[in-house]
């Protein structure tokens, strides 16, 4: 198992390490400088301005080269502005050229500057985090137990009303887009116009105009039930059919084996056989599909997070992505290629608990 993981560690190193150049090089491109140029020294400047200003900020070296500045793997560029003052990566943290560190990378812990938000990219990066991490929480709360409840359920009754019934709902939930149904969520659970709201608020039993409040602005600083309880909704009814039929499939062969029919013959209960014997290799399948969600939901959150109007990770990516910061979308698909490689990880070693035999091959 050590050696395992120590490989995996390996490949993931190399594979992080081309993924983050990968993005470099794209973001990086003479369009978005240009871009980035004018953006931030002024819209009307020239051509051989935009050349100027792009020496000035380190941007006329080679891509591999500032890449490696950029991790931290190589001293950070140096120049001198129009002024005379000297200029330079690391001089950010240090006004004196003499003292300032030759290395100031992603290594170092130096994410960079948003050009947006004009903030350090670590720390916007963090605050966007946490509050996605909120939201991630209570969707895989609400979502995992919620979709194997079902999935087994289904399962253990293969062709059933209830497996029809179950199998139908799945489908519609996991064909249906999140900026589908938080827009009917909120006009139906939300709207002081439409829905609900104004039934309930006329017959005096809200004390409001509207159910749930339409927008999570507010779960920034204080999350409750009735400004959560959406944008959790929305995303989790997508995740929930999914699992769902994953874990029905599963289930379904789990429940046709051998060894299944073997224990019902001896008069072992059926409940016992599903807890007992089914349900531990039925969740293989189902549990990839789990591990899979952390990241879909870390860059999917993208349209409940708009929607809802909550600034989390993925409101801050599409801020990036609009606005050409290039650092913050560097910062952004760091996070993104770690909590897939680590989720993976995670995934690959959950299977030898789940199923010894992997443990033995």
């Amino acid at each position: 198992m050590l050696k395992f993981v120590i490989k995996r560690l390996f490949v993931m190193l190399l594979t992080a390490f081309a993924l983050t150049f990968i993005v470099f090089w794209l973001t990086n491109l003479p369009p978005n400088l240009e871009k980035l140029a004018k953006s931030e020294a002024g819209t009307r400047i020239s051509d051989a301005e935009v050349g100027t200003w792009l020496s000035e900020n380190g941007y006329d070296s080679s891509p591999l080269n500032r890449y490696g500045q950029w991790l931290g793997l190589l001293p950070g560029w140096t120049g001198t502005a129009q002024n005379g003052t000297p200029t330079g990566r690391c001089l950010e943290k240090d006004a004196d050229p003499a003292t300032a560190p030759r290395f100031c990378g992603l290594l170092q812990g130096d994410w960079g500057q948003s050009s947006v938000f004009k903030l350090p990219v670590s720390q916007v990066i963090g605050r966007s985090l946490s509050l996605t991490g909120w939201l991630m929480f209570a969707v895989m709360a609400v979502m995992v137990p919620t979709a194997l409840f079902l999935g087994v359920l289904s399962g253990m009754r293969e062709g059933s009303r209830t497996d029809r019934l179950l199998s139908a709902f799945s489908i519609a939930s996991t064909a249906t887009p999140e900026y589908v149904s938080g827009v009917v969520f909120i006009a139906l659970l939300a709207s002081p116009m439409s829905g609900l709201s104004p039934f309930l608020s006329g017959a005096g039993w809200i004390e409001g105009r509207t159910l749930f409040m339409g927008t999570a602005t507010s779960a920034m600083e204080d999350i409750n039930f009735w400004n959560f309880a959406l944008p959790v909704m929305t995303i989790a009814l997508y995740g929930i059919g999914y699992i769902a039929r994953m874990t029905r499939a599963s289930m379904t062969e789990v429940m046709t084996a051998q060894y299944i029919r073997t224990a019902r013959l001896k008069g072992v209960g059926f409940r016992q056989v599903v807890v007992r014997h089914a349900l531990r290799n039925a969740l293989i399948a189902p549990f990839t599909v789990i591990m899979l969600q952390f990241p879909w939901l870390l860059n999917g959150v993208v349209i409940v997070e708009t929607l809802y109007n909550y600034k989390g990770f993925g409101w801050t990516l599409v801020q990036a992505a609009g606005n050409n910061d290039i650092e913050l979308l560097l910062g952004c698909s760091v996070v993104a290629v770690v909590l897939v490689l680590i989720t993976q990880l995670i995934s690959d070693i959950g299977y030898v608990f789940l199923n010894p035999r992997i443990r033995l091959s």
